[in-house]
């Protein structure tokens, strides 16, 4: 066994590890509601802290927060304690960390438009492919504009405005139509009731304070509260996870095999992930997953099954742990085939068998060996945790957010200066010259109306003169007129 492991469970009194050298080419574990998975995530991720490595973790219902208090005497745990050889158990807490997007149960979890792209923002917003080109057209207006995109203001302002310049945008950046402007506006009016506006801002997570470890060499773990979230507002949670995946792939360098990951994630309720997600963003994903390894990160998704991810992605996950499928329906004896059909099998059970009949914190486990090479299947009695069993008292998780090393730097939002407040300065420049210009029109047209009287009472002696002179010619006209019909008239 690698000196740096993690101890799993036992199958039939044989210790099975996960070493942390093959802990970056990512990882699975599923399972019917109750089965267990919950609890396996928390002896994986205590296992990674213990090994150095930082963790982040969605805490989709509450009960992760254990992680930060020592676990409790209990007989159940004793009994499974006597059936798996572990080299050391001790009860105790890890460094954790306390993340919110909605809520105040952690540190303000903050990134900005820009950092989120046009991408995963149309994906976010649910836009058509019309709507989206006018997205990416609205980026590079800011681009071009030196203009930033921080939160949502920002991106409304940009778009009203390129509304009211679309003539003057179209030959540089296409159509750009009221209908689709109006749409996109309605998405994020949408999008701010679901609690987004408080995602999108500043100051906006800076990745280190994911990745860094206590004075004791224990990897910190970062929980992120999404039990409302994950219920308010879906597609916001499953848009961090991807934007967390982009920036983790384009920040950190490549590295070389190292004996553990720089970091390992978990993404809790993975099929949101996934979910109508377009081709071109499930490329995108399926790029990241594929490259990031060579990042040092690991990822490990957690779903009820794994037909839920991908079969692209699914390939390359090499740590896999099954809990109990049911199997009701017709449909759900197909995804136990497919999911039996994935594991390499072990002559001694039927895998399509076993993984309906398990228990409660057993599961089937394959894991990759030194080279890289997947396991037999082996069914696997899961360790306990040596943390709390679910979730800690709200004081407790108060405390320990009053103590965080990186409160301040999170907890005061900042606004500066971005697209709104630029563009609002520009509206005021130009509707002082339109007031300007109204008093300057104003002004000629008073000019105008007092310049005639003014010129009658300057010159009486010209106005005499042009009324002579118009006497005159009438008297020449008459008699013009006279000469000649008088010869007409006089030759009758």
């Amino acid at each position: 066994m690698s000196a740096a492991a993690i101890e799993l469970g036992a199958s039939n009194g044989k210790l099975i590890c996960q070493t942390g050298r093959m802990s970056n080419r990512h990882g699975l574990i599923a399972g019917a509601t109750g089965t267990g998975k919950t609890v396996t995530l928390q002896v994986l991720a205590e296992g990674f802290s213990r090994m150095g490595v930082p963790v982040f973790a969605a805490d989709i219902k509450g009960d992760l927060s254990g992680l930060a208090q020592p676990g409790h005497p209990h007989k159940k745990i004793d009994e499974r304690l006597a059936q798996i050889p572990l080299s050391a158990y001790r009860q105790q807490p890890c460094p954790t960390l306390f993340w919110s997007i909605d809520s105040n149960q952690g540190h303000p979890l903050r990134t900005t438009i820009s950092e989120m792209g046009p991408l995963l923002l149309s994906n976010l917003l649910e836009l058509n492919e019309t709507q989206t080109g006018i997205l990416y057209a609205a980026f590079e207006i800011a681009d071009d504009q030196g203009m930033l995109l921080l939160d949502l203001k920002d991106l409304r302002a940009l778009l009203a405005w390129m509304g009211e310049n679309s003539e003057s945008l179209r030959n540089s950046y296409g159509n750009i139509t009221s209908a689709s402007i109006g749409a996109i506006q309605r998405r994020l009016l949408v999008l701010e009731e679901q609690g987004a506006e408080q995602f999108f801002g500043e100051p906006a997570l800076d990745l280190r304070d994911l990745m860094h470890c206590d004075f004791s060499g224990r990897g910190v773990i970062s929980l992120l509260d999404a039990s409302t979230l994950i219920h308010k507002s879906p597609k916001v949670y499953a848009a961090f996870l991807l934007w967390l995946l982009a920036e983790l792939f384009e920040q950190l360098p490549e590295v070389v095999d190292q004996e553990r990951p720089k970091l390992v994630l978990f993404f809790d309720e993975a099929h949101l992930l996934f979910d109508d997600a377009p081709k071109s963003l499930l490329d995108k994903i399926e790029q990241v997953v594929r490259l990031i390894r060579s990042k040092g990160v690991g990822i490990y998704f957690i779903t009820q099954s794994p037909l839920d991810i991908p079969e692209e992605i699914l390939g390359q996950l090499g740590l896999k742990i099954e809990h109990a499928l049911r199997a009701f329906t017709p449909k759900d004896r197909k995804t136990i085939k497919a999911v039996a059909e994935s594991f390499r099998p072990n002559p001694a059970f039927s895998t399509e068998t076993l993984v309906t009949e398990l228990g409660i914190g057993e599961a089937l486990v394959s894991v990759l060996d030194e080279k890289g090479a997947p396991q037999p299947v082996e069914r696997v009695l899961i360790a306990p945790p040596e943390g709390q069993i679910g979730p800690i008292e709200p004081k407790r998780r108060e405390e320990l957010l009053q103590r965080s090393p990186i409160g301040s730097r999170y907890d005061q939002a900042v606004d500066r200066e971005s697209a709104y407040e630029l563009l609002k300065k520009k509206a005021e420049a130009a509707a002082r010259e339109e007031q300007a210009e109204r008093e300057r029109l104003a002004a000629e047209r008073a000019t105008k109306k007092n310049a005639p009287t003014a010129r009658r009472r300057e010159s009486a002696g010209e106005a005499m003169m042009k009324s002579a002179a118009r006497s005159i010619g009438t008297q020449i006209g008459r008699q013009i007129i006279r000469g000649v019909l008088g010869s007409i008239f006089g030759r009758r």
